[in-house]
């Protein structure tokens, strides 16, 4: 059994097509508390909240549950969009909030331009305990025949 998750501040139709083409079990879009705005993602701005959450290592944005219930699954299908060349925050909460031990955990980013590489790294290196097995950046291309050979 397959978890896949879509922690992302708002809808991309990338995540949907993960589900879809994997026939997995889907958390569903933005599992932030207060989800992100227009404002709140202008990376541009020194003061917008993703600015101030992604230069504080630290901070742990309020997920809507935190516990999800991930004991019946062994692999996980992590998605989230790149933010300053890594992963958003709220991805640290809910990593911090569930057991990804003994779990295999594939990462899937969406971005402009920015791959997967340093997303898996920081995860890998931040959580050395987790099994991230490999990562990639979806373009919303991918067949299920790709999905298949990825996820093993």
């Amino acid at each position: 059994k397959m978890l896949s998750s879509d922690v992302d501040a708002g809808v991309d139709p990338i995540y949907a097509s993960v589900h879809d083409k994997t026939n997995n079990s889907f958390i569903g879009n933005g599992i932030t508390v207060n989800k992100y705005t227009g404002v709140d993602l202008d990376w541009h701005d020194k003061r917008s909240r993703t600015t101030i959450e992604m230069e504080d290592k630290t901070a742990r944005p309020e997920m809507k549950e935190k516990h999800i219930g991930l004991e019946k699954y062994d692999t996980i299908i992590l998605g989230f969009p790149v933010w300053w060349y890594t992963a958003p925050r709220i991805i640290n909460t809910f990593i911090e909030s569930n057991n990804l031990e003994g779990k295999k955990v594939y990462v899937f980013v969406t971005s402009g331009g920015s791959g997967s590489e340093g997303s898996f790294k920081d995860l890998k290196e931040t959580y050395p305990n987790i099994n991230f097995i490999s990562s990639r950046r979806l373009r919303g291309t991918e067949t299920e025949d790709d999905y298949k050979e990825w996820i093993k």
